[in-house]
């Protein structure tokens, strides 16, 4: 079946090309807000346009707004080049195993959340697990002003993720340990970060790959009690005013996985570009460097995107079949 895929993928770049510019295939990318989307995105589109010869354009939109365009199938948006699940899969429910007007590459690649402090911090006090945080020793050199509680960032203001974390820390005995949440944006989380590892002080946070700060400072990840369903029952605000009393968080996030996603009339239209997303495939450190190379180091994306084709010309070429 696979060389049967690479055949017909062949075949179709082959008359592709050779039947010009009428007969080219083209694609609307949808590019999230998020860096590691971005980086996806173009190298998606550097793909197309410089290996099938198609034509691309990158449309800014959130996850509701591509899942419904490609649901629409009217060419406005034709890929999400980030799906991360569960965390959507209301729009996968409803797009993919519903109407069937969305289709999810079979390739994706794990996503990982959990708690970090920098690999100087957990050296010093030897933190490996979220329970050492509870430490009193730990927690002390957690408390920057003063205040007699280690701080600890869950999150920005607004995240659904950031309401879990703060279920986990309570469950976790943390709160009774000396421990405060704290919620701010992204950007402040890792200046302080930064910071703390410039001071030697202490700090903990909410942390992903992929992910930049694995390219902005040496951190390491806690373990966590293994993830349990039966330990894991969260309930957002939408869903409960009571969320934060009815909810029991006291496992580890279970692996996300994470895939493209592209219209199912893309199929039919552009078949050549849907072969190639088939077999199309990166792994979690790539997109952590990706999007370092976008958020800390402001490149373009689609600079980024070329580098990285450049320096992985096979992988390029194994996705292409050839």
């Amino acid at each position: 079946m696979k060389s049967k895929s690479i055949s017909a993928l062949l075949t179709t770049v082959a008359l592709t090309i050779s039947s010009g510019a009428a007969f080219a295939e083209d694609v609307k990318i949808g590019v999230p807000s998020w860096t590691g989307a971005q980086a996806i995105a173009h190298l998606l589109g550097a793909v197309v346009e410089s290996k099938i010869g198609g034509t691309v354009e990158y449309v800014p939109g959130n996850n509701a707004t591509i899942f419904q365009a490609m649901d629409q199938g009217k060419g406005d948006i034709d890929v999400h080049p980030d799906v991360w699940l569960p965390n959507q899969e209301s729009f996968t429910k409803k797009y993919v195993d519903g109407a069937g007007t969305v289709t999810l590459s079979a390739n994706s690649y794990a996503g990982n959340q959990g708690y970090c402090v920098s690999k100087q911090f957990a050296a010093e006090y030897n933190i490996t697990d979220i329970a050492d945080l509870g430490r009193p020793e730990v927690a002390a050199a957690m408390d920057s002003d003063g205040n007699g509680k280690g701080e600890m960032w869950i999150g920005a203001p607004g995240w659904a993720s950031a309401n879990v974390n703060q279920v986990k820390l309570r469950d976790y005995g943390l709160y009774d340990a000396g421990i405060e949440a704290v919620r701010a944006a992204e950007a402040v989380k890792n200046a302080r970060v930064l910071d703390s590892i410039k001071k030697g002080e202490g700090y903990a946070f909410y942390c992903y790959k992929p992910h930049a700060i694995w390219g902005m400072a040496d951190v390491v990840m806690l373990t966590e009690p293994k993830y349990d369903p039966a330990k894991y029952k969260m309930i957002q605000p939408k869903a409960d005013a009571d969320w934060y009393k009815k909810s029991y968080v006291a496992s580890k996030d279970a692996l996300k996985q994470i895939q493209i996603g592209w219209a199912t009339s893309l199929e039919s239209q552009s078949p050549a570009i849907v072969e190639f997303f088939k077999n199309f495939q990166l792994t979690a450190d790539d997109v952590s460097a990706m999007a370092y190379a976008v958020s800390v180091e402001k490149k373009d994306p689609a600079a980024v995107a070329r580098a990285w084709m450049e320096a992985n010309k096979s992988t390029v070429d194994g996705w292409l079949g050839l």
